[in-house]
């Protein structure tokens, strides 16, 4: 795991070097181990070293043999063994042991295919000097990230934003249209990004870039084809793969530990995987914790088990560095665990396995499911539920108004993933007039709906989150907050070969008798006791609803809505309406306050600070 940077323009060598430069010390935290750098008259390239595969001699940047061709990695690709004797059969030669050096060779092999056989997370670009020509991409599931800042004067890649600041030429410069869609989601959507010219290269696709021209493809699809399995069968595949994709997983130099909750995700993991460490943090409530059942799931396993609490004091000091690690606003509250829980393990190991993707392969999210109560609704004509639809739209906020709205409309309609956190009304009223012309949730839903029209309502749901929830909050958060403190997180669930076998699971058997995630927990009671692999899905949660009653946390969410220039905005007093509706307990507000907190924070780091990295409290010292 590693970070790079990398610009092209018409600056000279000189320049090329102080500049590049800046930019790796900026990402000093995704590799602490080393760097290293390219120039020439066209490109520069940086780079910053975890180490974790061949700890002595894989040092970036890379080179073919006749150097012609040159890369930036940042993953690991767990069948590179496999893929260098296929290349030292066909004539390569390697100069060390590294699994980043499979790419180049493979490149110069099987040219763009060549990421049609990695099985790993990565993100990377291949500088060819002699076409001058830049070939780059991201793995299928958006696990590693990648950005890019796209003008005729300026082309910059990386895998964090803040080091494109660092480059003279750059013009920061606000995206309007980003907010009012973040507001909606709590993350920032595809493919553009809160700054202008900067976008995402969307998971599984890869380009070219020469003479000032990008042209982007897509290389991998997610299908998925309904089979005639019986249920023992589709659970004896899923623990198959299951178990050989945490062995690949597990390949590294130094010790490798487990993030642990306690749910069957991460428990399925850490039981088979025969860690010797894994870390869990929480809060110290009756709902908000997971500490002490993932301590007996270890004391069962005869694991070390590391765990610690984390107080409101604690999450809102820490705020200022998540949202600059994370280089867009980001509001899902367990960001915030998620660093604290990396910053513990990263003090004991250099990698964790985790249990990311699971829930949106095999189907955990009870939304995926149709409560009974919809299901007898559902069976009255659509035109009477349409027109009750329209009847309850008209009426003020009441019990019952969400079921007919909800019930009354296409999935297409209801459905735009896991985060919904106002529509676009709600977002408008808070919003100046400037910044309401970003676009509507179903500008964002309708081209990904239409890529698989013709699936049951299911798969459009996972289908949908897999493209935009997975890759553009779960894993950006878990990349983002892992990363910042150096340590490197991988995910055995999201393997290319698990999703052919999960693409393949019987419809019934991913959620039968409203038990989500049912084959995969039969499984999983295959390896961990029952009462885990029973275990609902809890996540990060925090307590900020609570704290938000607080006289103390109310007023400091309230200071920052008041600063000058909020209402550069927002509708300052629309906003503070909100908090104290909240406060009142007239209403729960407290995920669309913190979607406007959080990015008032990161606005503040990167626009009022100029995106200086905050002093870090001490409760991480």
């Amino acid at each position: 795991m590693c970070g790079f940077a990398g610009f092209i323009d018409n600056l000279s060598i000189d320049r090329k070097n102080i500049i590049i430069k800046r930019m790796s010390d900026t990402i000093a935290h995704r590799g602490p181990d080393g760097e290293g750098f390219y120039t020439d008259e066209t490109i520069a390239m940086g780079f910053r070293r975890l180490s974790i595969i061949d700890l002595s001699t894989g040092d970036q940047p890379l080179y073919n043999e006749d150097r012609s061709l040159v890369i930036n990695f940042n993953g690991e690709i767990y069948n590179y063994k496999e893929l260098r004797e296929e290349l030292i059969a066909k004539g390569h030669v390697f100069a060390c042991h590294a699994d980043t050096e499979v790419i180049i060779h493979g490149y110069e092999e099987y040219g763009e295919a060549i990421v049609d056989k990695l099985r790993g997370m990565f993100a990377f670009v291949i500088w060819d000097n002699k076409k001058k020509e830049l070939f780059g991409a991201r793995d299928p599931f958006g696990i590693k990230p990648f950005y890019y800042y796209d003008t005729p004067e300026l082309f910059e890649y990386g895998s964090e934003i803040k080091t494109f600041l660092k480059h003279p030429m750059f013009k920061k410069e606000l995206n309007k249209d980003a907010l009012k869609t973040y507001l909606m989601y709590q993350y920032s959507v595809p493919t553009d990004s809160f700054f202008v010219n900067v976008h995402k290269l969307n998971p599984g696709h890869c380009f070219k870039y020469k003479d000032g021209k990008m042209n982007i493809r897509q290389y991998f699809k997610i299908e998925y084809r309904n089979n005639d399995d019986d249920l023992d069968t589709a659970v004896d595949k899923i623990n198959s793969i299951m178990k050989e994709s945490i062995e690949y997983h597990k390949i590294s130099d130094v010790e490798v530990g487990a993030f642990l909750s306690s749910g069957v995700d991460s428990s399925y993991i850490v039981a088979n995987a025969n860690v010797d460490k894994a870390f869990t943090v929480g809060f110290k409530s009756d709902h908000f914790d997971e500490t002490e059942d993932a301590h007996a799931l270890c004391e069962i396993l005869g694991m070390k088990h590391s765990r610690k609490h984390i107080t409101a004091d604690m999450f809102f000091d820490i705020l200022p560095t998540v949202q600059y690690h994370s280089d867009e606003p980001h509001a899902n509250l367990s960001a915030v665990p998620l660093y604290f829980l990396a910053n513990m393990a990263s003090k004991e190991v250099k990698v964790v396995l985790s249990g990311e993707g699971a829930d949106e392969l095999f189907g955990g999210y009870y939304e995926y499911e149709t409560p009974p109560e919809y299901a007898r609704y559902n069976k009255l004509p659509f035109g009477f539920r349409r027109f009750m639809k329209g009847v309850a739209e008209k009426l003020p906020n009441m019990k019952g108004r969400h079921f007919l709205i909800r019930a009354g409309s296409t999935l297409e309609e209801s459905y735009i993933g896991q985060a919904f956190i106002m529509n676009n009304e709600e977002a408008d009223a808070l919003l100046k007039p400037a910044y309401r012309s970003g676009k509507l949730y179903q500008d964002v839903t309708r081209p990904i709906f239409e890529e698989i029209k013709d699936k049951p309502d299911l798969l459009k749901k996972m289908y949908l989150d897999m493209h935009l929830w997975l890759p553009y909050d779960i894993l950006l958060k878990a990349d983002k907050m892992t990363m910042a403190n150096s340590l490197e997180l991988r995910v055995p669930f999201l393997d290319k070969e698990v999703f052919k076998v999960s693409e393949e699971i019987p419809f019934k058997y991913i959620i039968h008798n409203y038990i989500t995630k049912y084959a995969f927990r039969k499984a999983a009671n295959k390896t961990i006791p029952e009462e885990w692999a029973k275990r609902k899905k809890l996540g990060f949660l925090v307590p900020f609803r609570e704290w938000l009653k607080e006289d103390k946390w109310y007023e400091k969410v309230k200071e920052q809505f008041t600063k000058p220039w909020v209402s550069e905005f927002f509708d300052v007093d629309a906003i503070v309406h909100i908090l104290d509706e909240h406060k009142a307990g007239r209403w729960h507000n407290q995920r669309k306050l913190y979607t406007i907190y959080a990015f008032l924070i990161w606005y503040e780091v990167f626009f009022i600070n100029d995106g200086e990295a905050p002093k870090k409290p001490e409760c991480i010292a």
